[in-house]
Protein backbone atom coordinates (compact mmCIF):
# COMPACT_ATOMS: atom_id res chain seq x y z
CA UNK A 1 0.00 0.00 0.00
CA UNK A 2 1.31 3.57 -0.91
CA UNK A 3 1.66 6.09 1.72
CA UNK A 4 -0.60 8.95 2.27
CA UNK A 5 1.13 12.03 0.86
CA UNK A 6 1.67 15.63 2.59
CA UNK A 7 3.15 19.27 2.36
CA UNK A 8 3.84 21.58 4.68
CA UNK A 9 3.36 25.64 3.60
CA UNK A 10 5.23 28.19 6.45
CA UNK A 11 3.76 31.28 6.12
CA UNK A 12 5.36 34.58 8.12
CA UNK A 13 7.79 37.59 6.46
CA UNK A 14 9.45 36.81 9.97
CA UNK A 15 10.84 33.71 8.61
CA UNK A 16 11.53 34.90 4.71
CA UNK A 17 13.55 38.20 6.87
CA UNK A 18 15.57 35.93 8.61
CA UNK A 19 14.40 37.06 12.06
CA UNK A 20 12.72 34.10 13.10
CA UNK A 21 14.74 30.40 12.75
CA UNK A 22 11.67 28.02 11.85
CA UNK A 23 11.79 24.53 13.73
CA UNK A 24 7.94 23.30 12.79
CA UNK A 25 8.84 22.14 9.71
CA UNK A 26 11.85 19.75 11.27
CA UNK A 27 9.08 18.48 14.03
CA UNK A 28 6.62 18.05 11.27
CA UNK A 29 8.92 15.94 9.24
CA UNK A 30 9.84 13.85 11.98
CA UNK A 31 6.36 13.34 13.00
CA UNK A 32 4.82 12.41 9.85
CA UNK A 33 7.65 10.03 9.22
CA UNK A 34 7.09 8.24 12.31
CA UNK A 35 3.39 7.98 10.95
CA UNK A 36 3.92 6.39 8.09
CA UNK A 37 2.72 9.93 6.09
CA UNK A 38 5.66 11.18 3.05
CA UNK A 39 6.34 14.81 3.25
CA UNK A 40 7.27 15.46 -0.25
CA UNK A 41 7.29 19.25 -0.32
CA UNK A 42 7.46 22.40 1.73
CA UNK A 43 6.96 26.06 1.06
CA UNK A 44 7.67 29.44 2.92
CA UNK A 45 5.63 32.62 1.55
CA UNK A 46 5.24 35.92 3.21
CA UNK A 47 2.34 37.15 4.83
CA UNK A 48 0.88 38.12 0.92
CA UNK A 49 -2.86 36.75 0.82
CA UNK A 50 -2.53 36.08 -3.26
CA UNK A 51 0.46 33.71 -2.46
CA UNK A 52 -0.76 31.94 0.64
CA UNK A 53 -4.00 31.44 -1.85
CA UNK A 54 -2.34 30.10 -4.73
CA UNK A 55 0.02 28.18 -2.40
CA UNK A 56 -3.04 26.21 -0.72
CA UNK A 57 -4.73 25.81 -3.98
CA UNK A 58 -1.70 24.18 -5.83
CA UNK A 59 -0.46 21.64 -2.10
CA UNK A 60 -4.15 20.79 -1.74
CA UNK A 61 -4.73 19.75 -4.96
CA UNK A 62 -1.21 17.70 -5.22
CA UNK A 63 -1.39 16.25 -2.21
CA UNK A 64 -3.62 14.06 0.31
CA UNK A 65 -2.77 16.51 3.51
CA UNK A 66 -1.30 19.52 3.90
CA UNK A 67 -0.14 21.66 6.85
CA UNK A 68 0.37 25.36 7.39
CA UNK A 69 1.70 27.15 10.12
CA UNK A 70 1.68 30.77 10.82
CA UNK A 71 -0.93 33.43 10.79
CA UNK A 72 -3.62 32.73 12.78
CA UNK A 73 -2.95 34.92 15.66
CA UNK A 74 -5.04 38.38 16.40
CA UNK A 75 -3.08 41.06 14.71
CA UNK A 76 -3.62 42.39 11.58
CA UNK A 77 -1.00 40.68 9.74
CA UNK A 78 -2.36 37.67 10.38
CA UNK A 79 -4.13 36.80 7.09
CA UNK A 80 -3.80 33.07 7.00
CA UNK A 81 -7.80 32.54 8.03
CA UNK A 82 -8.97 34.76 5.32
CA UNK A 83 -6.18 33.80 2.64
CA UNK A 84 -7.66 30.07 2.92
CA UNK A 85 -11.33 30.80 3.49
CA UNK A 86 -10.69 32.44 -0.19
CA UNK A 87 -8.92 29.78 -1.32
CA UNK A 88 -11.51 27.24 -0.46
CA UNK A 89 -14.34 30.24 -1.72
CA UNK A 90 -15.97 29.56 1.63
CA UNK A 91 -17.40 32.79 3.56
CA UNK A 92 -15.55 33.59 7.29
CA UNK A 93 -16.98 35.05 10.41
CA UNK A 94 -16.42 34.27 13.99
CA UNK A 95 -17.97 31.54 15.36
CA UNK A 96 -19.90 30.46 18.30
CA UNK A 97 -18.02 27.22 19.34
CA UNK A 98 -14.32 29.18 18.86
CA UNK A 99 -15.65 31.77 20.33
CA UNK A 100 -16.76 30.22 23.63
CA UNK A 101 -13.82 28.41 23.87
CA UNK A 102 -11.57 31.60 24.08
CA UNK A 103 -14.21 33.29 26.37
CA UNK A 104 -13.47 30.25 28.71
CA UNK A 105 -9.71 30.56 28.63
CA UNK A 106 -9.99 34.37 28.81
CA UNK A 107 -11.68 34.10 31.79
CA UNK A 108 -10.21 31.71 33.68
CA UNK A 109 -7.40 33.92 34.04
CA UNK A 110 -9.28 37.53 34.31
CA UNK A 111 -8.57 38.54 30.87
CA UNK A 112 -10.51 40.45 28.52
CA UNK A 113 -12.39 39.47 25.00
CA UNK A 114 -10.96 41.92 23.29
CA UNK A 115 -11.85 42.91 19.24
CA UNK A 116 -8.28 41.62 18.21
CA UNK A 117 -8.32 38.36 20.41
CA UNK A 118 -11.83 37.68 18.68
CA UNK A 119 -9.91 37.67 15.49
CA UNK A 120 -8.79 34.06 16.41
CA UNK A 121 -12.54 33.26 16.11
CA UNK A 122 -12.82 33.46 12.63
CA UNK A 123 -13.23 30.04 10.89
CA UNK A 124 -13.86 29.68 7.57
CA UNK A 125 -16.80 28.05 7.02
CA UNK A 126 -17.20 24.26 6.91
CA UNK A 127 -13.73 23.55 9.15
CA UNK A 128 -13.42 21.55 11.83
CA UNK A 129 -11.74 23.07 14.69
CA UNK A 130 -7.76 21.56 15.89
CA UNK A 131 -7.41 21.67 19.72
CA UNK A 132 -4.94 24.00 21.11
CA UNK A 133 -4.43 23.02 24.83
CA UNK A 134 -1.64 25.79 25.30
CA UNK A 135 -3.33 28.94 24.44
CA UNK A 136 -7.07 27.97 23.49
CA UNK A 137 -7.05 29.53 19.97
CA UNK A 138 -8.09 26.83 17.52
CA UNK A 139 -6.63 26.05 14.24
CA UNK A 140 -8.85 24.14 11.63
CA UNK A 141 -9.36 21.56 9.00
CA UNK A 142 -10.86 22.49 6.05
CA UNK A 143 -10.52 19.90 3.38
CA UNK A 144 -7.28 18.29 3.63
CA UNK A 145 -5.81 21.55 5.08
CA UNK A 146 -5.04 21.82 8.76
CA UNK A 147 -4.05 25.12 9.32
CA UNK A 148 -1.85 25.66 12.43
CA UNK A 149 -0.46 28.24 14.47
CA UNK A 150 3.64 29.57 14.29
CA UNK A 151 4.36 29.49 17.59
CA UNK A 152 6.29 26.27 18.26
CA UNK A 153 4.64 24.71 21.41
CA UNK A 154 1.16 25.23 19.96
CA UNK A 155 2.20 23.87 16.47
CA UNK A 156 3.25 21.01 17.92
CA UNK A 157 0.23 20.35 20.13
CA UNK A 158 -2.28 20.73 17.12
CA UNK A 159 0.00 18.80 14.70
CA UNK A 160 -0.42 15.89 17.49
CA UNK A 161 -4.37 16.44 17.99
CA UNK A 162 -4.10 15.71 13.67
CA UNK A 163 -2.51 12.97 13.49
CA UNK A 164 -4.51 11.60 15.63
CA UNK A 165 -7.51 12.05 12.64
CA UNK A 166 -5.94 10.94 9.78
CA UNK A 167 -5.14 8.19 7.95
CA UNK A 168 -1.21 6.48 8.46
CA UNK A 169 0.76 4.47 6.19
CA UNK A 170 3.87 2.38 7.03
CA UNK A 171 6.48 4.37 9.49
CA UNK A 172 9.77 5.12 7.07
CA UNK A 173 12.77 3.02 9.06
CA UNK A 174 16.17 4.05 8.43
CA UNK A 175 19.97 3.17 9.58
CA UNK A 176 22.97 5.49 9.39
CA UNK A 177 26.78 4.53 9.07
CA UNK A 178 29.57 6.70 9.31
CA UNK A 179 31.88 6.28 6.83
CA UNK A 180 35.58 8.16 7.05
CA UNK A 181 36.02 8.32 3.33
CA UNK A 182 35.90 11.43 0.90
CA UNK A 183 32.82 10.84 -1.19
CA UNK A 184 34.50 10.85 -4.43
CA UNK A 185 36.05 8.04 -2.71
CA UNK A 186 32.53 5.91 -2.20
CA UNK A 187 30.09 7.26 -4.63
CA UNK A 188 30.73 4.44 -7.15
CA UNK A 189 30.26 1.29 -4.84
CA UNK A 190 27.41 3.49 -2.89
CA UNK A 191 25.69 3.49 -6.42
CA UNK A 192 26.20 0.04 -6.89
CA UNK A 193 24.50 -0.73 -3.33
CA UNK A 194 21.53 1.84 -4.28
CA UNK A 195 21.25 0.34 -7.85
CA UNK A 196 20.92 -3.37 -5.87
CA UNK A 197 18.30 -1.99 -3.56
CA UNK A 198 15.72 -0.27 -5.22
CA UNK A 199 13.40 -0.28 -2.82
CA UNK A 200 15.60 1.85 -0.14
CA UNK A 201 16.22 5.35 -0.24
CA UNK A 202 19.89 5.79 0.69
CA UNK A 203 21.84 9.05 0.83
CA UNK A 204 24.57 10.06 1.46
CA UNK A 205 25.98 13.60 3.86
CA UNK A 206 29.23 14.14 3.67
CA UNK A 207 31.16 16.20 6.97
CA UNK A 208 34.17 17.36 7.34
CA UNK A 209 35.40 17.09 11.36
CA UNK A 210 38.64 17.99 12.87
CA UNK A 211 40.40 17.22 9.30
CA UNK A 212 38.90 14.12 8.94
CA UNK A 213 36.35 13.95 5.32
CA UNK A 214 33.85 11.32 5.41
CA UNK A 215 30.26 10.77 5.01
CA UNK A 216 27.38 9.83 7.49
CA UNK A 217 25.67 7.01 5.39
CA UNK A 218 22.05 6.87 5.75
CA UNK A 219 19.53 4.08 4.59
CA UNK A 220 15.72 4.46 4.81
CA UNK A 221 12.88 2.18 3.71
CA UNK A 222 10.09 0.53 4.64
CA UNK A 223 10.97 -3.20 4.86
CA UNK A 224 12.97 -3.26 7.88
CA UNK A 225 15.28 -6.68 6.37
CA UNK A 226 15.71 -4.89 3.35
CA UNK A 227 17.33 -1.87 5.61
CA UNK A 228 19.30 -4.56 7.40
CA UNK A 229 20.99 -6.62 4.89
CA UNK A 230 21.86 -3.69 3.04
CA UNK A 231 23.22 -1.95 5.98
CA UNK A 232 25.44 -5.53 6.21
CA UNK A 233 26.57 -5.18 2.74
CA UNK A 234 27.49 -1.45 3.39
CA UNK A 235 29.70 -2.54 6.49
CA UNK A 236 31.18 -5.21 4.10
CA UNK A 237 32.29 -2.21 1.55
CA UNK A 238 33.99 -0.19 4.21
CA UNK A 239 35.20 -2.25 7.08
CA UNK A 240 38.03 -0.54 8.14
CA UNK A 241 36.51 2.90 8.05
CA UNK A 242 33.41 3.01 9.30
CA UNK A 243 32.87 3.83 12.89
Amino acid sequence: MTNPTAAMLVIGDEILSGRTRDSNLHFLAGQLTAHGIDLKEARVVSDDTAAIVSAIRALSASYDQVFTSGGIGPTHDDITADAVAQAFEVGIDVRDDAKAILLAFLDARGAELTQARLRMARIPDGATLIDNPISAAPGFTIGNVHVCAGVPKIFEAMVTSVLATITHGAPLLSQTLRVERPEGDIATPLAGLAARYPMLSIGSYPFNRDGVFGANIVVRGHDGAAVSEAMMELAALFPETTK
